[in-house]
């Protein structure tokens, strides 16, 4: 009988037990590591969420300035109530605000002037809800937002809060 289980095990084939050793598993996880490091960088969450909120600070101008003409075209060339030729800029406003409408950021005035343009129903049927800058609570009244009226009837909407250095974001018709 000991003579033929060497025969025998000629024809098996050989089951090898051997897996991947530590080192190889210690090696893939660094390179895994590395890359996902490198990738991390190379995105910059916090830039990018910065560059959404000043597209959104775009939008909500454009916004703004299509509800304010549309008003002027329907209603004979008028300006919305608070609005006049070679008016200063003034701070949008959501709502009746008894005091100034200070804005302590970057690019806009501190002007104690402020306009509201949703009372009484000026610009709703245009503009549904006032835009609120992204970075204030949805419930504030003051917006960040501000607008201003040259000699020629020019409106330019401005952002108050543009968080990208360098960067001024408004829009004149």
């Amino acid at each position: 009988m000991k003579n033929i289980l060497p025969r025998i095990k000629k024809f098996l084939p050989e089951v090898k037990t051997s897996g991947f050793t530590l080192i190889e598993l210690l090696i893939v996880i660094a390179i895994i590591s590395g890359l996902a490091v490198v990738v991390f960088t190379a995105l910059n969450p916090g830039a990018r969420v910065k560059s959404a909120r000043d597209a959104r600070r775009q939008s909500d101008v454009a916004s703004i300035l299509t509800g304010i003409h549309t008003y002027i075209v329907d209603n004979g060339g008028n300006f919305p109530t608070g609005l006049s030729t070679s008016m200063a800029e003034a701070q949008i406003s959501s709502a009746a605000i008894a005091s100034g409408c200070n804005v302590v950021t970057a690019g806009c005035s501190t002007a104690v002037a402020c306009v509201d343009l949703q009372t009484p129903a000026q610009l709703t049927k245009y503009v549904k809800t006032m835009p609120i800058d992204p970075s204030l609570a949805s419930t504030s009244t003051k917006t960040n937002y501000s607008v201003s009226v040259d000699a020629n009837n020019i409106v330019t909407i401005k952002a108050c809060g543009v968080e990208t250095s360098g960067t001024t974001i408004s829009a004149s018709r």
